[in-house]
């Protein structure tokens, strides 16, 4: 049985470096974001999501679509697919890790194996458009 899991993130490049997550008792990283909740839109999951795990507000005004990737899900059964919706933007305090964050990183294109499959489709494009080193 193939299944979705529907998520919002955000991609954050500052550097040649992406800002990425590790979640407690995971030794995987991922970008900052999450689940949708019932009647949220994407700016309502994003501005939620990394407002609990990161401690900081995106500015809605300046977040921008950057594009929709998906692979088998990190951790979970064959047939089960993540679709990321990934979005940039501003922001206003400083990231630290919060609620079921254990680690914020500041990652390059070396990282790449450090991270879900979804996101190495990610670090790929951003590596191949020159913002990722």
């Amino acid at each position: 049985m193939r299944s979705l899991i529907d998520k919002v993130a955000w991609v954050r490049v500052e550097d040649g470096r992406i800002l990425s997550t590790r979640s407690r008792g995971k030794d995987t990283y991922y970008l900052p974001g999450g689940k949708r909740e019932a009647g949220e839109s994407d700016l309502e999951t994003l501005a939620r999501e990394i407002r609990e795990e990161l401690a900081v507000e995106i500015l809605l005004e300046s977040a921008a679509r950057l594009g929709v990737w998906e692979a088998r899900a990190h951790g979970h059964a064959d047939g089960v697919t993540v679709r990321m919706t990934c979005y940039t933007g501003d922001y206003r305090g400083t990231p630290e890790a919060s609620a079921e964050i254990e680690e914020v990183a500041w990652l390059g294109y070396a990282d790449r194996d450090r991270v879900s499959a979804v996101d190495q489709l990610i670090f790929d494009d951003l590596r191949e458009s020159g913002l990722l080193r």
